[in-house]
């Protein structure tokens, strides 16, 4: 291996020229990053001597770079000269520190380095070092991206390189082609292949058995620049990354060679998990075996536990899946290996260390409180901070088992000595410490790419490997939440935080399961038990860290893995206690001196207020006085140093929404606890105070890079973004504590919807929205509220008008901001229509005319906004019989249904059905009327739409076809004989058979059955010789059949009994058609393979013997030789069975009911039911008088037969 080779110093005399230390050009340089801006960018404004630096910088690049062009390849000197230019060049400092370095061109990069490759043949070997450590250093250090030509020149000079030149030269050559290659891969298919070969020479060198550690760290370095994949372009074949995937795994599996240096052996392993780590993030990564995913796993683990201090265990070499600990355990701690000098390594240091020491510590209390974030080296270790005498960690630690706490709790605030990392060591010793944190620190990052790289079933049965899973007794096993409460590196304990993010998130369907409500069992512990106990250990450790850490970015991403876990764990199924604890804990840090922490702590408050909200648990929380939960104690808010809280707390107030006096409206709630039980009912929750000060009233103090001066500054942005986002949260999921704040949160938008900012106006429209959604939810009748526990209309009425005198309207015309102008639309739109009738005349009209004008602007955001708005309104009572403004929506929705865009069509097929709706309840309240003063050419341009958009998407679809039905149903006898309706009328029958038919999505397909026996209803429908009708019946009973989706099937043979004349079923073999398919529909009810259909078997059986026993009613004799041969065989006593079960039924059986937009006939009592058959059966028994055939009258035998039987049955019962 060649010696390490250092950069020429810079020649005396030169003015200006900054004096840089001997820099060595190794393998050891920062990765070279193209993309990369770096943060030196941003810097601080340069000095004189800087400049003169930077300008020199260019100066003797532009002056080499023309000297170079000069020289040619039969020059004399050439080796001296290209020497002497070459040391010129690497004694440069070309870091874009300085603005100046970026005016040296890429392509004036691009033409140095291909020309120098003319200039150094590969005989001169010393020159070629220099040369490749050049190459590695202007691209690396320029942030070049080289152009095509470029990049083949020197992909083909450092390969030949590699094959013709001595192996000393090597480890320059292939730093060279790393940087080259670096997000270049799939450019080089050549070289990859060359070199990725059986034969190729970085798939030799990265080999485990290769002896020369250097060379190998250099080739794993090379390997993974090439898999690198760059944003936008195309991954590296399968074929070459699953090579290097098996190399990088290959390495960790790897045990360290004997005689070689521990450092070495951290830089190879570092290499081979930076490769590993590209792997996983060019895509969703297909493992090969079964034991594939489990390995890497397991390598992971391992080297996430690298040269922590006093971790030793034995490790696995596969995981595998499984709900059941893993294998691995901390047994007593031992050597790994002796120690290779006679001091002992300050790594060794464990929690356990006496109490003396810790007292001997505190001297250095005032400089360990600076946070971890002004650190620089990715191994800084943070040195243990000293006990408090805040009552946070005391409170805590009381909460645990005497058994564990002082186990559990970070080691890291639990170590003794000072000395331990401050003292000064060897530099072997710290930098082998620094490289056993990179290790660990990439282990993680490599960890985070497989957790989004691999399929998060795949990764289930793992959790117990990572996530503790039993409560900890003793000596609790090696998982994430070790890391994060033990490692000694702030900066790995930040990196395993995201992990355990990313792992958490999307496990709601996973974690659904976890249930530990009931009694625990002693002969086995159920996997619901496990899941619930693993829930609560992470509860437990992220308590722990959120408590013990001080770090502003630690904390931030210790609160939003807390909101992921909040965001996916089952509560309702746990036992209460665990979100108490947690809202106990995180109350305090909303007075965190930095703003990210207190964006996050309300993000996390987000996520419990929306967590299978209301949550009984949660409900009891909210309804806490001010200072419940912090105890009454102002010393108790955080175990942090109190010069980390906030200017909210300094006043010694206990409730962070503290207002002053002078503040205090008509509407506005006491801040000061409630003192009789009727107060603190209606006192507003205390989050929600906490919210609504933070968003309107100004900041006592500035925080920590908040800026000075300014007096009332408000909070920042951030802060006041996410405390409307908590509001909106809470108003949608416990509406009825927060209706008692119905006055101040309408002031507190109004105030918003002033402002200038656009984020907090369409924040604060949006919580207008919630606030409106939840009164109209109240006033629902389903949801049976009592009137007394309902916000009066009187209240409702009077919050929008004060919202409508001004606020709304500005955010309605600001045509600078589309996504305000649709939020403040579906504000609109959620106003309570009992409350609409109620405002004043002009407002009202304000209204509509805002609403109208709206869908003719020409962003498609506030389009989509305003017709969905419409379509609102068009139920609104004091408005839907108003022919006017019915006929203005509907040109209005007919010009949107042939917009461009989808999402335009879609909501005005949503608006058309609406009005559809409309149409039919104005025909069976106001009758003909309506109906006479309607426009017959406006209903056909409807009929006509409507059928177009049935050939639209399936968003656009769904809504189409339901308005067809309703129109079909709403035409009149006059308007379909005259000439100009009767084929939009054949071509909308058409559609809807098309649609049945078609292979739509399922909900398509049930609007569309629901559709046709909509339009059945109408007795002007020409059912009895239209030439569509057949058609239309055909469909419906090939579904009823065929198709797999038993709500599809529910419609149609609900479509199928609503004709209410023996002549709407046609001629006697379409008659029977439709008997047969409904008796083998009935047959075949419980016959599926999806077992989420099969709950709706039930309802469908209870439709299907509905529609039997309705055609049984309208039957003809000629009907009856059909009916007796089907009810005289098998079928007869399958079907007999279950109308049995529904005769006998109390009320009307399945889900579907509570679903359907309109309840289905037939909810009646058995008494009714049997004697509804007994006039069947009556009536079966006059048509003797008529003249029958021989088979009309044995048909008819049978029938009457069969009814007599099931009342007999059903009278015995």
């Amino acid at each position: 291996m060649a010696a390490p080779c250092e950069v020429s110093a810079p020649v005396p005399g030169r003015r200006g020229v900054a004096a840089f230390p001997p820099v060595a050009l190794s393998p050891e340089a920062a990765p070279f990053t193209p993309l990369g801006d770096g943060p030196e960018l941003h810097g601080p404004e340069l000095h004189g001597s800087e400049l003169d630096a930077a300008s020199h910088a260019e100066q003797q690049f532009s002056r080499c770079a023309r000297r170079l062009a000069g020289l040619r390849a039969e020059s004399c000197q050439l080796r001296e000269e290209v020497n002497q230019l070459f040391d010129q060049l690497l004694a440069e400092n070309y870091n874009k520190t300085y603005d100046n370095c970026s005016n040296i061109r890429p392509e004036d990069v691009c033409i140095l380095l291909k020309h120098a490759t003319s200039l150094v043949p590969l005989t001169q070997e010393h020159l070629v070092i220099k040369f490749c450590q050049l190459v590695h250093h202007l691209l690396n250090q320029l942030k070049v991206i080289m152009d095509e030509q470029t990049l083949h020149v020197l992909v083909n000079y450092t390969a030949t390189a590699l094959k013709q030149c001595s192996t000393w030269t090597h480890t320059d050559v292939l730093l060279a082609l790393s940087t080259v290659v670096y997000g270049n891969g799939p450019q080089c298919h050549q070289l990859v292949g060359d070199v990725l070969g059986e034969e190729g020479v970085v798939l030799q060198y990265s080999s485990p058995s290769q002896p020369n550690m250097e060379l190998r760290r250099v080739a794993l370095t090379c390997m993974a620049n090439i898999c690198l994949r760059i944003p936008g372009q195309p991954p590296l074949d399968d074929q070459y990354r699953s090579v290097c995937f098996t190399v990088f795994l290959k390495t960790l599996q790897s045990p360290r060679p004997p005689n070689t240096d521990e450092l070495f052996y951290c830089l190879v392993v570092q290499a081979a998990l930076k490769g590993l780590q590209h792997c996983f993030s060019a895509g969703k990564w297909k493992f090969g075996s079964g034991e594939e995913l489990g390995s890497v796993l397991a390598a992971l683990k391992r080297f996430m536990f690298q040269g922590a201090p006093g971790m030793t265990a034995e490790w696995p070499t596969v995981l595998y899946p499984t709900p059941l600990p893993q294998y691995e355990g901390v047994p007593a701690p031992k050597p790994a290996e002796p120690p290779k000098s006679s001091e002992p390594p300050k790594d060794a240091a464990v929690a356990g260390k006496n109490s003396g020491n810790k007292k001997r510590k505190s001297k250095g209390k005032g400089k360990k409180t600076k946070t971890e974030g002004n650190k620089v080296d990715d191994g800084e270790e943070e040195a243990p901070a000293s006990q408090r005498g805040g009552e946070g960690g005391k409170e805590e630690a009381d909460t645990l088992p005497k058994t564990t706490a002082s186990f559990l709790y970070p080691s890291w605030r639990l170590n003794s000595s000072d000395s331990e990392y401050s003292d000064p060591e060897g530099n072997a010793q710290s930098k082998l410490r620094l490289n056993h944190a990179r290790v660990r620190q990439g282990a993680l990052h490599c960890m985070l790419a497989a957790v989004k790289a691999v399929e998060k079933r795949a990764l289930y049965g793992y959790w117990s490997s990572f996530i503790p899973d039993f409560p900890t007794g003793g000596a609790p096993p090696l998982t994430l939440l070790t890391i994060i409460l033990k490692d000694p590196s702030p900066k790995v304990r930040l990196c395993a935080l995201p992990v355990l993010s990313a792992i958490l998130d999307g496990s709601r369907q996973f974690l659904a399961v976890a249930e530990d409500t009931a009694s625990p069992r002693t002969s086995y512990t159920p996997f619901s038990f496990t899941l619930a106990t693993a829930v609560r250990e992470l509860h437990r450790g992220l308590s722990l860290a959120l408590l013990a850490e001080t770090s502003p970015h630690t904390l931030t991403q210790v609160v939003k893995c807390l909101a992921f876990l909040v965001s996916n764990a089952p509560y309702h199924r746990l036992r209460p206690g665990l979100l108490s604890q947690l809202w106990k804990h995180i109350r305090p840090y909303v007075r965190h001196r930095d703003v990210n922490v207190r964006v996050s702590i309300l993000t996390l408050y987000g996520s419990l207020v929306t967590t299978q909200a209301p949550l009984p648990e949660v409900q009891l929380l909210l309804k806490q006085p001010d200072d419940a939960g912090s105890g009454g104690n102002s010393g108790s808010f955080t175990p942090q140093d109190s010069s980390s809280l906030s200017w909210r707390h300094r006043n010694g107030a206990a409730s962070p929404a503290r207002k002053p006096a002078s503040k205090q409206s008509s509407c506005s709630h006491s801040p000061h606890r409630p003192h009789t039980p009727v107060e603190e009912a209606r006192a507003p929750p205390w989050l929600l105070q906490l919210c609504v000060s933070l968003v309107t009233q100004p900041r006592e103090e500035h925080s920590d890079g908040e800026g000075a001066g300014g007096g009332a500054a408000l909070e920042p942005p951030p802060v006041r973004l996410e405390a409307l986002q908590v509001l909106s949260h809470l108003v949608r999921g416990y509406f009825s504590l927060t209706q008692t704040s119905l006055c101040e949160i309408g002031q507190m938008c109004a105030r918003c919807l002033r402002e200038a900012d656009s984020s907090i106006q369409l924040h604060a429209a949006k919580l207008l929205e919630e606030f409106g959604t939840g009164t109209i939810l109240q006033y629902r009748t389903e949801n049976n509220i009592p009137e007394s526990s309902r916000v009066p209309i009187s209240q409702v009425v009077q919050f929008w008008t004060e919202v409508l005198s001004g606020p709304l309207n500005g955010a309605l015309q600001n045509e600078l901001h589309p996504t305000l102008q649709a939020s403040a639309c579906d504000a609109l739109a959620s106003i309570l229509p009992q409350a609409f009738a109620q405002l004043p005349d002009k407002t009202q009209l304000m209204c509509v005319t805002v609403l109208l004008g709206l869908t003719y602007t020409e962003s498609y955001v506030v389009k989509t906004a305003a017709v969905r708005a419409l379509g609102v309104y068009i139920l609104f009572p004091c408005l839907r019989e108003d022919v006017m403004f019915v006929a203005d929506t509907a040109n209005i929705i007919l010009a949107a249904l042939d917009d461009r865009s989808t999402n335009v069509r879609a909501k005005a097929a949503w608006s058309l059905g609406n009005l559809t709706d409309t149409l039919i309840i104005n025909m069976q309240s106001v009758g003909v009327d309506f109906q006479e003063e309607f426009s017959d050419m406006l209903l056909l341009k409807m009929l006509q739409a409507a059928t177009r958009a049935s050939a639209d998407k399936d968003r656009v679809k769904s809504n189409a076809v339901r308005a067809l039905g309703n129109l079909l149903h709403f035409l009149r006898q006059t308007q379909m004989t005259r000439s100009v309706f009767q084929q939009p009328l054949e071509d909308a029958v058409r559609a809807l058979v098309k649609t049945v038919q078609s292979e739509a999505t399922m909900k398509v397909r049930w609007n569309a059955c629901y559709a046709l026996g909509n339009a059945f209803r109408n007795p002007a429908l020409p059912l009895e010789s239209a030439t569509w009708s057949r058609d239309a019946f055909s469909s419906l009973c090939h579904v009823i059949t065929s198709c797999k989706n038993f709500k599809v099937r529910i419609k149609s043979a609900a479509a199928l009994a609503v004709p209410a004349r023996r002549g709407c079923y046609g001629d006697t073999e379409q008659f029977g058609c439709v008997w047969r398919s409904l008796a083998t529909a009935l047959e075949n009810s419980e016959d599926t393979n999806d077992f989420l259909e099969f709950r709706y078997s039930a309802s469908l059986r209870h439709t299907l013997v509905q529609a039997l026993l309705h055609m049984l009613s309208l039957s003809r004799p000629e009907d009856l030789p059909t009916l007796g041969a089907s009810l005289a065989g098998e079928q007869g006593r399958d079907i007999k069975v279950h109308v049995v079960k529904y005769l006998r039924e109390e009320e009307e059986g399945g889900e579907e009911a509570d679903q359907d937009r309109e309840r289905e006939r037939d909810g009646c009592p058995p008494q009714q039911k049997l004697g509804g058959l007994q006039q069947t059966c009556i009536r079966l028994k006059e048509l003797q008088a008529e003249g029958e055939g021989r088979e009309q009258e044995e048909g008819k035998a049978i029938v009457i037969n069969f009814l007599e039987d099931l009342l007999k049955t059903c009278e015995e019962s």
